[in-house]
């Protein structure tokens, strides 16, 4: 019986033994291994801010309450994210379906004004929506999509517009030259149409050469072999274009300002940009009118070139999409003078090509002053005098001078009595 005893005593406290080694093991173990935190209750999981933080795209995470817990800078100022809410309407609907059925979701998205006027004013997002772990977290992501929506829609009316302008001669001289064939037997018909297909040739002609100007200059591709270019040839070769068209209506080309002026560029794109720009002036330019093309050193690195007329002026409204593609004005008239609608986009880019810009200042029924301005390449010391080129007149010089500090708002106050300078100017400088 005792030796029962003993054995049932030792087997116990062999049991107890073996308990406690093992749970000592056992506590040992988990010692050793390095807690895993719990996920966080209303927080972000470790980690998930630092990976925001790099990315690229605007980022929201939401909370299972459809709370924001962390959101972009770009995210609360695209309109996005307000407090701590998503404020977009298709994106919170994403989110509350994501969170339901675990399946991510992609859609575009627009902010912003929505109106047919202004839609192409807001913004748009490819949004992306995901589940963020097993708490109810939804992760948003919006890559705006804005300038390559822009880009389309230039590209689109670009094609749009290059395509009616080609269809509008080449339609001409199709019906033209059935109605010669017609007419075969009258030789007065046949000049007249024969003259007017070759107006309507010349005028595919400009429009290519322009297509394709303007093609070489409004990528962001440089320059190649920038040369120096003395301004004084520019406005020679330019003028001389033009010499013909302003004869035609009895309108003087003027020449004045400060000799030897040199930038670094492209001889024959300044010498097309210019020639644009006088082009301009004389087609909407009444009859014995001067045209002033004027040069000057506005201070120790730039020149400017200007080009003054005394024409019918621009409206105060569209003087901002002058500059852009087939823009015009008064299309009607347009038509009459033959212009491409490329002229002034091609004198911007190949301003900005050279590393200046272009201004107008314009007031109706009193005129424009267009106004290139270029990094000088060299500053020649300024004589106590500049002298004024041979064709130049003190009344023209003067025009192309006033024109410009309108232009340049040298002066605040010349907006208020613009009109009534630039007629001053204009009846000074009429022959």
């Amino acid at each position: 019986m005792e030796v029962e005893i003993v054995a049932i005593l030792t087997g116990l406290a062999g049991l107890a033994v073996g308990l406690a080694t093992g749970l000592a093991v056992q506590v040992s173990e988990r010692a050793r291994q390095p807690a895993v935190p719990a996920a966080p209750v209303g927080g972000l999981p470790p980690g998930v801010a630092s990976v925001l933080s790099v990315l690229r795209s605007s980022a929201v995470v939401v909370d299972a309450e459809d709370r924001v817990l962390r959101a972009s800078s770009a995210a609360r100022a695209f309109g996005i994210v307000s407090g701590d809410r998503l404020v977009v309407d298709e994106v919170l609907a994403m989110a509350r379906l994501v969170r339901r059925d675990g399946e991510i979701r992609e859609t575009e998205i627009q902010v912003g004004p929505t109106s047919v006027r202004s839609r192409a004013d807001g913004r748009w997002f490819a949004v992306r929506v995901a589940p963020l772990g097993s708490h109810g977290l939804v992760l948003v992501l919006a890559e705006d999509l804005t300038d390559m929506h822009r880009t389309e829609a230039i590209r689109r009316d670009f094609v749009a517009n290059v395509s009616h302008e080609l269809k509008t001669p080449v339609g001409a001289l199709s019906l033209l030259a059935e109605t010669v064939e017609v007419a075969a037997e009258d030789p007065e018909a046949v000049r007249r149409f024969a003259g007017r297909m070759q107006y309507e040739s010349v005028r595919l002609t400009n429009l290519v050469q322009d297509l394709m100007t303007l093609s070489r200059v409004q990528g962001d591709e440089p320059l190649p072999a920038l040369r120096p270019v003395t301004l004084d040839d520019v406005t020679t070769e330019a003028l001389e274009r033009c010499r013909t068209k302003a004869s035609a209506k009895d309108i003087e080309l003027a020449t004045g300002g400060e000799d030897g002026l040199r930038v670094r560029g492209d001889q024959e794109l300044l010498v097309t940009a210019l020639r644009n720009l006088v082009d301009n002036a004389v087609a909407y330019s009444p009859e014995n009118t001067r045209v002033v093309v004027a040069t000057r050193r506005r201070d120790d690195g730039h020149v400017e070139v200007n080009v003054t007329d005394q024409g019918i002026g621009i409206p105060d409204g569209e003087v901002e999409r002058i500059f852009e593609r087939f823009y015009r004005v008064d299309p009607a008239r347009s038509r009459q003078t033959g212009g491409t609608g490329l002229g002034l986009a091609i004198v911007k880019h190949v301003t900005s090509k050279h590393g200046g810009d272009v201004i107008v200042w314009s007031k109706e029924g009193h005129g424009s002053t267009f106004t290139i301005r270029l990094p000088l390449l060299d500053a020649p010391p300024r004589p106590p005098e500049m002298h004024a080129r041979a064709s130049t007149t003190v009344a023209g010089d003067a025009a192309a001078t006033r024109g410009v500090d309108a232009a340049t708002g040298a002066d605040a106050e010349v907006d208020a009595d613009a009109g009534k300078t630039m007629e001053n100017i204009a009846r000074e400088a009429t022959p």
